[in-house]
């Protein structure tokens, strides 16, 4: 199920250093190495990061170790942008209703289709 996967991606994407990870992994594959070394912590502790990513489908492992390089997983990305522009749409339609209301308050003449120019009232 979609809902599902997208749960697992984006509670993945909650630690700042997970994002970071991917963050970087945009840029091309690394090995879990060259993923820690601006980070203060251990090679295992980013491994662990990475298994979190991995197991939610972001990146991918193209052979067992520290050595093998990490692969980012882009369309999964794809996903989520169309979950997030699906609710961005209705967000804009919403703040596009809203801006109609506002404009009529501020002008009640221009909400009254009597005085569109070229009608005549009965």
């Amino acid at each position: 199920m979609m809902v599902d996967q997208l749960s697992r991606l984006f509670s993945a994407l909650t630690d700042p250093t997970r994002r970071d990870l991917v963050a970087r992994l945009t840029a091309g594959d690394a090995t879990v190495g060259e993923l820690a070394a601006p980070y203060d912590m251990s090679i295992q502790a980013v491994s662990k990061h990475l298994k979190v990513l991995e197991q939610a489908g972001l990146v991918s492992r193209t052979g067992p170790g520290h050595r093998s390089p990490v692969h980012l997983e882009a369309q999964v990305l794809d996903l989520m942008t169309g979950w997030i522009e699906r609710y961005r749409r209705q967000a804009e339609q919403r703040y596009r209703r809203l801006d109609a209301v506002l404009a009529a308050m501020k002008d009640p003449a221009a909400a009254d289709p009597s005085h569109i120019a070229g009608e005549k009232s009965a």
